[in-house]
């Protein structure tokens, strides 16, 4: 994070912000099918054409063409972009391990900002309704923007932060920041791809329930039954908040189990992102331009989230 956090109130909001988050999808499988639970809405999204998409050569179009959308549409309207920067390629990945990521480009941008999706050996069939926002978060305005343009400010920053610098709760709390913008904006209008936001926000929310309690040996929640945190606790959690095959599951329960504080690092680091928003709002009125905070805070590159803060509000 880079920042001091008050580790049982983030423990507290973590279940608060979950629970949160569990109603909002109960309220919004009702719109996709009224009286379905959460689950029932989630496999009638799955059947649903509308939301399917066939062979990877369609997904890297479909992946272009949003990313292509958002960079047209908010240029110069809710972000300033550099022109190198409104350059992004997206790519099917040479690995079969599944999930999207990103490479920056190059220092001089002859390679621009890539989107990488790694396609599981054999899976050909891909749903848009889960994915969208997870475009959002990997492209514009998310870790593209957001890592190109560092690369791009050579008047402010040096080499070093420019391009080796990477803070996961800056980063990875900014593409979270940035879904929740996505549909701050109407681009998550659609409940399904409302639905993909929410289910994805769930994960990270229990990871820091998850995280936060098991190594710091606080309480299990009630819906555990309260008591220690146990593996079988932590496994039965996972599974109840994240709508993900088991490998990927398994693998992410060991991974918090082994790397303490980073899974929670997406979820703190977008509170930590809104709670500046709203701290600049608040504090210039009137005056406050959310297209001059996003430039502001870009613009100091990748750094502890209390850096952040104190840099953002001198």
């Amino acid at each position: 994070l880079g920042a001091t956090i008050d580790l049982e109130e983030t423990y507290a909001w973590g279940q608060e912000e979950l629970a949160r988050i569990v109603a909002e999808m109960e309220a919004t499988a009702q719109r996709i099918k009224p009286g379905a639970s959460v689950k029932e809405a989630i496999a009638v999204l799955d059947a649903d054409p509308r939301y399917q998409l066939h062979g990877t050569d369609a997904l890297r179009a479909w992946m272009q063409g949003k990313a292509d959308q958002v960079i047209a549409e908010f240029a110069d309207v809710h972000f300033d972009i550099p022109e190198p920067v409104r350059r992004i390629e997206c790519m099917i990945a040479p690995t079969q391990t599944g999930g999207i990521y990103y490479t920056g480009p190059s220092d001089d941008f002859t390679r621009p900002g890539r989107m990488w999706w790694s396609v599981p050996r054999g899976v050909t069939e891909f749903s848009t309704w889960r994915e969208l926002t997870t475009v959002y978060h990997e492209g514009v305005p998310g870790h593209h923007l957001q890592i190109a343009q560092t690369t791009y400010r050579r008047e402010l920053l040096n080499a070093w932060r420019r391009n080796m610098c990477f803070t996961s709760g800056h980063g990875e709390g900014w593409a979270l920041y940035s879904e929740r913008l996505m549909d701050e904006l109407g681009y998550l209008e659609d409940p399904g791809d409302y639905m993909g936001m929410l289910d994805g926000q769930s994960l990270r929310a229990a990871r820091v329930v998850l995280d936060i309690g098991l190594h710091c040996g606080f309480e299990a929640p009630a819906e555990l039954g309260g008591g220690e945190w146990t593996y079988d606790k932590a496994w039965a959690f996972l599974t109840e908040h994240a709508n993900m095959d088991e490998s990927f599951l398994r693998f992410e329960l060991d991974r918090y189990l082994g790397w303490p504080g980073q899974a929670p690092s997406y979820k703190v680091g977008e509170r930590l992102w809104m709670q500046l928003r709203e701290e600049c709002a608040q504090r210039e009125g009137d005056a406050f331009d959310l297209k001059a905070f996003h430039r502001r805070a870009l613009d100091i590159g990748s750094v502890g989230l209390d850096v952040l803060r104190e840099a953002v509000l001198r």
